[in-house]
């Protein structure tokens, strides 16, 4: 490494819309960068081209920028190590194929796909673990020509394997998991390059690491045994070594990997059923990291009390509960503007203008998502108001003369809410749910929801006049005549 600096890194491939699991390693990987005043990069890894599209690549860029994890190296930011997307760095890859094929380090595989298989089934059912034989370990110059003439006239071509060193130990101390220790003959020879020319995960994951000068790499626990592999090629090649450090997975209920079945969503899809960002970073923050501070905190904070020491190593178990739970932490701390903008442009047609900061205020406590707040416009703000069965029948055990003397109430002291349940309370005697439930459920069609007081500042009189006029018809007997 050239500098002492901190380097983090988050390297997603595009290949779908960024999930929690990899969200969490990014927000972890930035949060730590900033705990300790470093650098956090973004590396688009798309050498898989089949799997990999341009349109992932803009919804990483938008999604990570929506909850605030900003990178100051990689696509968009620049730095010193550029091209950040992977598909753009084959001319480096080769210089190290072909450094490892001088050194006699890699060489040339031309088995099939179906005699590897035949291979791997075989030591199974010897009870050896699958590795690779070495088949074409020991091809020589003549041998290994013959087959890539035979090769180009069939259109088959081989794959390149990094030479595993036999009997050697490979150590090393995860940031989360401790000492770590492998056998190498345990892992075997393995592809660096595909048959098409692009390189494998291991290779160009561990050249990028090591030339973006990529201090610290946290990453999930099924990555762990890829660790070996990327330390004797980066050994092999006089490449520093960054601290890696493995955390654990997020799992359902049931302790199985997490997945849609659990109600696990991407953040496009949380994003757009109006999860806040703040809501997902609290959330994921604590997803496998203890923080002693159970309140609701903001990235800074977040990073300041960042530890690796505190990353689990027990699956993290998702829960909507708590996520839910964020989402109305966030809501409440959430300033006006924002919380406006949240709601959409469904709520700001029908709110009137000069009502759009009380609105928030009066319903801010009473949603969760847009789709609540756009229920409590329609309450306020459309006739007729729908009533709830519960409403329904609060309304008619109030009967006909509660609703009379509402009226008679609203016509001398207007939305003076504290005026009209005194005199209501005093002309009919009514007290408690006999006398808030009838009201309540007369002025929005439901019997709970936000401070009444406050609703019935937002509502017009001739509103207010309507709907109660509406109750007082629904409990006058049959033969009596409308008023008018």
């Amino acid at each position: 490494m050239t500098t002492d600096t901190t380097k983090t890194r988050f390297a997603p491939s595009p290949s779908g819309f960024l999930h929690l699991g990899n969200t969490r390693t990014a927000l972890f990987s930035a949060l730590f960068a900033r705990k300790n005043h470093g650098v956090f990069l973004l590396r688009i890894e798309d050498t898989d081209q089949e799997r990999s599209q341009s349109q992932y690549i803009q919804a990483i860029d938008d999604d990570m920028h929506w909850l605030g994890l900003t990178w100051q190296e990689g696509p968009g930011a620049g730095g010193l190590h550029a091209p950040y997307l992977q598909s753009q760095r084959s001319a480096v890859y080769c210089n190290y194929f072909n450094a490892l094929e001088q050194q006699g380090l890699a060489y040339l595989c031309f088995c099939s796909e179906r005699e590897l298989d035949l291979s791997r089934k075989t030591q199974i059912a010897s009870g050896q673990p699958p590795r690779y034989a070495g088949t074409c370990a020991r091809l020589n110059s003549e041998e290994v020509a013959l087959r890539l003439q035979k090769g180009a006239q069939s259109g088959v071509r081989p794959t390149l394997r990094f030479r595993v060193p036999a009997q050697r130990v490979v150590e090393f101390d995860d940031a989360v998991r401790g000492p770590q220790r492998f056998n190498s003959d345990d892992v075997g020879d393995f592809v660096i390059r595909r048959g098409d020319g692009t390189p494998a995960f291991f290779f160009s994951n561990a050249i990028d690491d090591a030339l973006m000068e990529v201090t610290h790499v946290l990453r999930g626990e099924d990555h762990l045994t890829n660790t070996p592999r990327q330390i004797m090629l980066l050994d092999a090649l006089r490449l520093p070594v960054p601290r890696y450090g493995h955390i654990s997975m997020i799992v359902g209920a049931d302790g199985a990997p997490l997945s849609k079945r659990h109600g696990s969503r991407s953040i496009r899809e949380l994003r757009q059923t109006g999860y806040l960002p703040d809501a997902i970073t609290n959330y994921m923050a604590r997803l496998g990291h203890y923080y002693q501070n159970n309140g609701f905190m903001d990235l800074d904070v977040l990073a300041a009390e960042f530890d690796m020491s505190n990353l689990g190593r027990a699956p993290a178990h998702y829960d909507t509960t708590h996520l839910l739970h964020w989402q109305r932490e966030a809501l409440m701390r959430a300033d006006t503007n924002t919380l406006w903008q949240w709601m959409g442009a469904d709520v700001h047609a029908l709110v009137p203008i000069e009502q759009h900061t009380a609105f928030v205020a009066v319903v801010r406590t009473n949603i969760m998502f847009p789709e609540h707040a756009l229920l409590w416009a329609r309450t306020l703000y459309v006739d007729p108001v729908a009533l709830s069965p519960d409403a329904c029948k609060a309304v008619e055990d109030a009967g006909n003369a509660f609703f009379e003397h509402a009226l008679a109430a609203l016509d001398q002291y207007g939305n003076d809410y504290k005026a009209l349940v005194n005199h209501i309370k005093q002309e009919t005697g009514a007290k408690g749910k006999a006398l808030f439930h009838p009201l309540r459920a007369a002025l929005t069609g439901e019997l709970d929801g936000p401070e009444m007081a406050q609703l019935v500042a937002l509502l017009t009189v001739e509103r207010m006049r309507s709907r109660l006029h509406m109750c007082w018809q629904a409990c006058a007997p049959m033969e009596q005549s409308p008023a008018t």
